[in-house]
């Protein structure tokens, strides 16, 4: 089995740019997985799922809930092999890079208890078949609880400059013991929001490595604008550098 790295961090930090950014440095075949409702991992990497007929997990999991013509389709097939079955035909996009997942919005109303089920039992026999596997996170650290993975090699984590970021750290360190979820490294990377001085500061959390500071880079903000794929930025370009730093910093 590959490596699995999470991304995590809250909201508008900056984490869904440095998955993106960071498929461009890390080992292939790749496994994506976009856990965040938004789809944003896909939309960063110029991929309308709509467009090319993808559906995500929840969009499956509603069409067996609701109609069942596509599990009974399937005949006297266990239903979680119906399910898995189901997911790789329909709702992996697939390209000479990559591979992408995406959970999508809400299953049902309520929570994503399901989807998130399926999507833990599914990843360990998935990602056998990646050199890494990258799980772009929601913003904040709820999905902690959702226990997607349970054995992560690295954790990412990207931080604006703010009191709650850093209370974050410590909260995701905490959250991670209590429900038994390992790590071998939680990595910290400053966004463009921080100062050389005060990204520095970041050296002195305990139980975590400081790897770098991700610049301000008008080229990103104009591709997302444009709906155009990240991996088309320059890799002399600044954001593109500085992750391509930060993954050389972390052994990649």
């Amino acid at each position: 089995m590959g490596k699995l790295i999470v991304v995590t961090g809250r909201g508008g930090s900056g984490k869904t740019a440095f998955a993106a950014l960071a498929t461009k440095y890390l080992p292939t075949p790749q496994l994506l997985i976009d856990a965040d409702a938004d789809q944003s991992l896909a939309a960063m990497l110029g991929i309308n799922l709509e467009e090319t007929g993808i559906s995500t997990i929840s969009d499956v999991l509603y069409d067996i809930q609701t109609s069942g013509e596509e599990s009974a389709n399937l005949g006297t097939m266990p239903l979680p092999q119906k399910i898995e079955y189901l997911l790789q035909m329909s709702c992996l996009y697939e390209s000479s890079h990559f591979d992408l997942l995406s959970i999508g919005v809400k299953w049902t109303q309520g929570c994503y208890c399901f989807p998130n089920e399926i999507l833990r039992a599914i990843l360990p026999e998935l990602a056998k078949n990646y050199a890494v596997s990258v799980v772009d996170s929601p913003g904040g650290l709820e999905h902690m609880n959702r226990r997607i993975a349970n054995e992560i090699d690295d954790l990412f984590v990207v931080m604006d400059p703010s009191s709650k970021a850093l209370r974050n750290v410590e909260r995701l360190k905490r959250i991670s013991a209590e429900l038994k979820i390992t790590y071998k490294n939680i990595y910290l990377v400053a966004n463009h929001r921080f100062d050389e001085e005060k990204a520095e500061s970041l050296r002195s959390i305990p139980g975590a490595a400081y790897l770098g500071r991700i610049p301000r880079d008008p080229q990103v903000e104009e591709y997302d604008w444009n709906d155009s794929s990240l991996l088309e930025l320059p890799v002399s370009g600044l954001a593109s550098s500085a992750v391509a730093q930060v993954l050389a910093e972390a052994g990649y």
